[in-house]
């Protein structure tokens, strides 16, 4: 018998505010919802219990600015932990797939971390896919975001790393936080057409997001042939979701498992707490169970102004991005071109719940025989004073040379004594005294 495993933390010790949209209630009535259907007395659930994960784990994807502890909590560190702990046990084959329900959220979180945007410190998905890879050995793994928000933290993690494709589903980020996931976002030139981002108008359902998975997100899935499948599984793409206007049901949310299949499916955000999450939790419980979710139906019906159809353009958005990835490797081509062996670019990221915005400068070795590393250079006023770091980070198929480089220009950095940080990612941290 397949069997699926289900994990739950609540993380009733963290919240930003006790009226925030994303509190304990999120997961409760949830939890309250599954044990009245009885899901957990059927013979193929198995559940485990929330762990946390260690220090490494963080460091392992993240730069931590000025040092982990003061901007990663315990409930954190569980939420990530227990992610890595419910993969560990899919890898094992004790269960074919499994759902993490834990918060607090991740995939607003960067490769920078001076503190919470868009509800994350530590981005769970990146920390567990980082860990599969250098811990477990694991090489290509696929993340689909479903998310109404851009996944813009898990964009950035692996926007320069070829065997993590990254696909993201999404309001278009016109009309909605984080301002980000546009179809050019594509990835750097190592890692081109890696990155893909299906931007929707608002008011777009089950039918545009439906026709997106089977016309483009399954067919790249099948050529790209990753080992391991992460779900980032926000919901509020949900039509009664407080924060967006978009008119996807529990049964959708049913259906785009079913499609997707993914090993992992992780908790991201959802705010409709008593319309929604019970229902699509259930239905995506039941998807990856292999059980009809067809009766799972929310007690209020989509409302008449959210039925705005945008199948045409969906079928356009479609095709340009089935072309894009079939061109990938001439497109990675002509941009390597036009740049010297380096690739830099800025970048300015705002943090929302505290206010406060970061300064990044980003350059990518562009190396012929391996994704290069990447090194990056980050400041931001935190307070009343100005804090920083460095980090040079190298992927699991950098060569020996993209190593040694990288540690090299980490040393040249900490010799300069310029930042609070520095760090070679995976590997040492330092934090300046």
């Amino acid at each position: 018998m397949n069997k699926t495993g289900l994990l739950f933390f609540p993380a009733f010790d963290w919240a930003i505010s006790p009226t925030h949209p994303e509190r304990e209630e999120r997961l409760l009535y949830t939890r309250d919802q599954i044990m009245e259907e009885g899901i957990l007395e059927l013979p193929g659930f198995v559940e485990y219990s929330a762990r946390p994960g260690k220090v490494e784990d963080v460091e392992r994807v993240h730069l931590t600015i000025p040092y982990t502890q003061k901007v990663v909590t315990d409930a954190h560190l569980i939420a990530a932990g227990s992610c890595i702990e419910l993969a560990e046990r899919i890898l094992a084959g004790e269960v074919k797939n499994g759902f993490a329900l834990v918060r607090p959220p991740g995939h607003h979180a960067t490769r920078t971390v001076y503190g919470n945007r868009g509800f994350c410190n530590i981005n769970n998905v990146a920390i567990t896919v980082d860990y599969l890879r250098w811990v477990k050995g694991v090489r290509k793994i696929a993340i689909i975001d479903t998310d109404v928000h851009h996944g813009d933290g898990t964009q950035d993690i692996f926007y320069h790393d070829p065997d993590v494709l990254f696909i993201s589903l999404h309001q278009d980020g016109r009309t909605l936080y984080p301002g980000t996931g546009f179809i050019d976002e594509a990835g750097t030139p190592n890692a081109y057409g890696t990155t893909i981002n299906l931007p929707l108008p608002p008011g777009s359902g089950d039918e545009e997001i439906l026709y997106l998975l089977e016309e483009a997100v399954l067919p790249i899935l099948e050529e790209f042939q990753p080992e391991f499948i992460i779900n980032s599984a926000g919901q509020d793409n949900h039509y009664s979701d407080p924060l967006a206007r978009m008119a996807v049901t529990a049964r959708g949310y049913g259906r785009i498992t079913e499609l997707i299949k993914p090993d992992l499916a992780v908790l991201e955000g959802g705010y409709s707490i008593e319309g929604a999450l019970p229902y699509v939790n259930l239905a995506i419980l039941l998807a990856l169970y292999g059980e009809s979710y067809e009766k799972v139906v929310e007690p209020k019906g989509l409302p008449l102004e959210y039925r705005a159809r945008h199948k045409d353009y969906a079928k356009k958005l479609a095709a340009v991005t089935l072309e894009r990835w079939r061109m990938r490797e001439e497109l990675a081509e002509e941009e390597k071109r036009k740049h010297n062996g380096y690739y830099s670019y800025n970048r300015s990221i705002f943090y929302d719940t505290e206010g406060f915005h970061e300064h990044r400068v980003t350059t990518v070795k562009l190396c012929d025989r391996c994704p290069g590393y990447v090194g990056l250079s980050s400041y931001a006023y935190v307070g009343n004073r100005v804090v920083s770091g460095f980090a040079t980070i190298v992927m699991p198929g950098s060569c020996k040379d993209c190593w040694e480089e990288a540690e090299a220009v980490a040393l040249e950095a900490l010799a300069k004594k310029n930042y609070d940080k520095v760090a070679v990612i995976p590997g040492k941290q330092v934090v300046k005294i």
